[in-house]
């Protein structure tokens, strides 16, 4: 298996009764200055009805005697027919909390097993588009652990993932070389590493 192989073979139009995750949606609103206007917006079919989060990501930090790493996963991503670099994410289940969905997805997609130690506010991955939003969920992962050092993904028949790891103080860096390769940058990875070149430009 390569995650090279993968690619578009056509594209069409969704019809909404074969729409499984998402609906396109026509809103009808009042602007600041009292005109009404139409907005086309994507929602998304799949939030659980008691909660107001669709899904995580997940910043999973290896505690390394060299330093922290960034747990990375490469996905192949239909929409943009190219190779992502991510971090692991997940949809949260019904009655589940961001921190539960994080420790879940996190040993399903990887295999690892770890702590949470914070969480994001609750933030908007593209507002003008859709209402998706994401909980960034960090979680610290003890590399003595046996689990960790003998890593078990459960991924589904559908998933295809690579998981690697970059430190923390190479973030930025690596993004650069990794769009220099062909590589998309997901935009929570891109802006997790801009934060950390600038707290460096800075002194932060």
């Amino acid at each position: 298996m390569s995650l090279q192989n993968a690619k578009v073979l056509s594209t069409g139009t969704l019809p909404d009764d074969e729409a499984k995750w998402t609906r396109m949606v026509k809103i009808h609103y009042q602007d600041p200055t009292g005109k009404v206007r139409d907005w086309e917006s994507c929602e998304r079919r799949t939030r659980p009805q008691a909660s107001e989060l669709d899904g995580v990501g997940i910043v999973a930090i290896l505690e390394k005697p060299t330093g922290p790493e960034i747990v990375l996963q490469k996905q192949y991503r239909p929409p943009i027919d190219k190779i992502t670099i991510e971090v692991p994410a997940g949809l949260v289940d019904e009655g589940e909390t961001a921190e539960q969905a994080a420790v879940r997805e996190l040993r399903e997609e990887t295999g690892y097993v770890g702590t949470v130690t914070e969480k994001s506010p609750l933030m908007f991955n593209d507002p003008g588009f859709c209402n998706t939003n994401v909980v960034m969920v960090h979680v610290s992962i003890d590399m003595t652990l046996p689990e960790n050092q003998n890593r078990q993904p459960e991924l589904e028949e559908n998933e295809f993932i690579e998981v690697f790891h970059v430190p923390l103080r190479k973030l930025w860096d690596e993004c650069k070389r990794l769009e220099a390769e062909g590589c998309a940058i997901d935009a929570r990875v891109g802006t997790l590493a801009e934060g950390f070149e600038l707290a460096r430009q800075f002194g932060l």
